[in-house]
C-alpha cells in the first residue's frame, strides 16, 4: 500500500531522524508528543503534532489507541514506531494494520518470532540459518541438559529463552559429575525456559 504521510511514535532524537528521512522522501511529517516535549524538536519540525497524554510513557507514547486515534485524525497513513516503546509490540503492529494503516516495521508474527529466544532460533535453523550449536527441546530437566551438552562440547553457556541480558546465564567449562553439582545457578530453575547454546 502506498502512502505519503507517516505519524512517527516517539520521542526526541529517534523521531526527529525518522521524521527527516519521512520528509526527504516528500512525505508530510506527523509527530506525537508527552506534556514534557511540547517544545521538543521532532514537535517543531513536524509538519503536524497531536498531544496523547502527560509525560509519563504509560500515560502517553506506550498507548498505542492513541497513538493510531491521532494518525486517523491527522489523515497519516502510516505509522512508524521508532525504537523502543511500540517497536516491538506485535498487538500494535496488528492494531496499525486492522485501522487501515502501514506499519512500518517487521510484520506483527515476525515481532512475535523475535519476542522468543527459543522460537526464534527455531526460525532461524529451519531457514538455513547458520546458528551456534545448541539444545531448543521442550525437556528443560537437569538430566537432560546433561545429556545434551555432551554433544554440544564444552565450554557450554546455559541461556534462559526469557530474561534479559546476562541475568539468566551461566556457563560450565566442564561436564558435572551429577545434575544437583551443575553450574548452573538455582535461579535457572525460576525461569520459565532454557536453552543450551
Amino acid at each position: 500500500m502506498a502512502f505519503s504521510s507517516v505519524l512517527v511514535a516517539n520521542r526526541g532524537e529517534i523521531a526527529l531522524r525518522v521524521l527527516r528521512s519521512v520528509r526527504a522522501q516528500g512525505m508530510r511529517c506527523v509527530a506525537v508528543y508527552s506534556d514534557a516535549d511540547a517544545q521538543a524538536p521532532h514537535v517543531q519540525f513536524a509538519d503536524q503534532a497531536v498531544h496523547i497524554g502527560s509525560s509519563p510513557a504509560q500515560e502517553s507514547y506506550l498507548l498505542g489507541e492513541k497513538i493510531i486515534q491521532a494518525a486517523l485524525a491527522t489523515g497519516a497513513q502510516a505509522i512508524h514506531p521508532g525504537y523502543g516503546f511500540l517497536s516491538e509490540n506485535a498487538q500494535f503492529a496488528r492494531a496499525v494494520t486492522a485501522a487501515g494503516l502501514v506499519f512500518i516495521g517487521p510484520p506483527a508474527k515476525a515481532i512475535e518470532i523475535m519476542g522468543d529466544k527459543a522460537v526464534s532460533k527455531r526460525a532461524m535453523l529451519a531457514a538455513g540459518v547458520p546458528c551456534v550449536p545448541g539444545y531448543q527441546g521442550e525437556d528443560q530437566s537437569d538430566e537432560r541438559l546433561l545429556q545434551e551438552s555432551q554433544g554440544i562440547g564444552f565450554p557450554l553457556m546455559v541461556k534462559a529463552a526469557a530474561g534479559g541480558a546476562d541475568a539468566a546465564c551461566a556457563w560450565s567449562r566442564r561436564r558435572r559429575r551429577s545434575p544437583a553439582r551443575s553450574s548452573w545457578p538455582e535461579r535457572r530453575r525460576k525461569t520459565p525456559s532454557a536453552a543450551a547454546t
